[in-house]
């Protein structure tokens, strides 16, 4: 792999956190692949049909409000190899919007830790695992912790 292979798998990821932080929808839906598949489904139960991320990452920036200046997506360190770049995030914001999985908007701030893993091919974002403090996430909300039903 070459090192210009690594900075444009970087960028594409960066200009998706950055694009998410804008919360300007063309933008971040720009770096995703239509068919895109998210495997983030540890409890907000998006579909892992292709392209169904693009509707959870909608519904998810609808219910965090970004009210103060360090709230938002922050990549503390970026690893890329080959046409994988995990990304260490720490996540900031409010809960203050609805979403259909979530309990009622409480108002309360969160700050968590998150690993992403994104899959780049031809420049855009075509796969996406994560794993992130939702412990941590539901005790600052005052969120009850969901059921195994």
């Amino acid at each position: 792999m070459s090192s210009a292979t690594a900075i444009s798998t970087k960028q594409v990821v960066l200009d998706f956190i950055a694009a998410l932080n804008d919360r300007s929808r063309q933008d971040w839906v720009r770096c995703l692949a239509p068919d895109v598949i998210d495997h983030n489904k540890i409890i907000f139960g998006e579909e892992e049909a292709p392209g169904a991320a693009i509707e959870g990452f909608r519904q998810q920036l609808a219910a965090f409000s970004a009210e103060e200046p360090d709230d938002g997506f922050r990549a503390e360190q970026l690893i890329a190899e080959g046409d994988e770049v995990v990304a260490r995030l720490r996540v900031r914001g409010a809960h203050t919007g609805t979403h259909p999985r979530m309990p009622e908007p409480t108002g309360r701030r969160c700050d968590v830790e998150q690993i992403w893993i994104f899959t780049v091919r031809a420049g855009r974002i075509t796969e996406i695992r994560a794993v992130s403090d939702r412990l941590g996430m539901f005790l600052q909300l005052g969120w009850d912790w969901p059921s195994a039903d």
